[in-house]
């Protein structure tokens, strides 16, 4: 395969992995870990990830619970969850945190949908972008007469074709995350 088609491939697929992370911070009806990984919080004057500083489980299918490694950071976990917009309240029980995660509501469901479809649209665009970028490489080889025209054709039909296979994969990723927030 040429470069620039590997180059290609190779930010395609963080596309996607980036659409996967975003995705995975929308909660859905089930308690997962990722839901709070991306919360910050206070540790000794340093703005750490939560899940450096404690363990996240899953307690039951709408239970999370958290286990922090210093008993003095309880609070400002609590604080953290809390203060987060996610739109939960933790339970505290000595040392362990308990975060319920309250059943969505029908309207809830399909914000978080329109969300998703953002960010599948971003995904994308991005997609898009990464296939003009190595296009206009392509051309580019072609004025330096590096590659023939031919070959050109050939490289841009295969530019093509992996972006097709890249949007193909956001959209089977956007229809599995719909029907997860859409299952009761």
């Amino acid at each position: 395969m040429h470069k620039v088609i590997q180059d290609a491939e190779v930010r395609m697929q963080k596309s996607i992995d980036s659409f996967k992370q975003e995705v995975a911070k929308l909660r859905t009806g089930r308690a997962h870990p990722s839901l709070l990984e991306h919360l910050r919080v206070d540790y000794y004057g340093n703005d750490t990830p939560l899940s450096q500083v404690s363990n996240i489980t899953v307690g039951d299918a709408r239970t999370l619970v958290i286990t922090p490694w210093e008993k003095r950071m309880v609070p400002v976990i609590e604080k953290a969850i809390m203060t987060s917009g996610l739109g939960l309240n933790p339970a505290t029980s000595g040392e362990v945190i308990r975060v319920p995660l309250p059943a969505l509501t029908e309207e809830r469901r399909k914000e978080l949908i329109k969300l998703v479809k953002n960010e599948a649209e971003a995904g994308r665009v991005s997609i898009r972008n990464v296939r003009r970028d190595a296009n206009n490489a392509l051309k580019e080889l072609l004025k330096k007469k590096e590659i023939a025209e031919d070959e050109e054709k050939r490289l841009t039909d295969n530019v093509q074709k992996i972006t097709d296979k890249y949007i193909a994969e956001i959209e089977k990723l956007l229809s599995a995350k719909e029907a997860d927030l859409m299952a009761i």
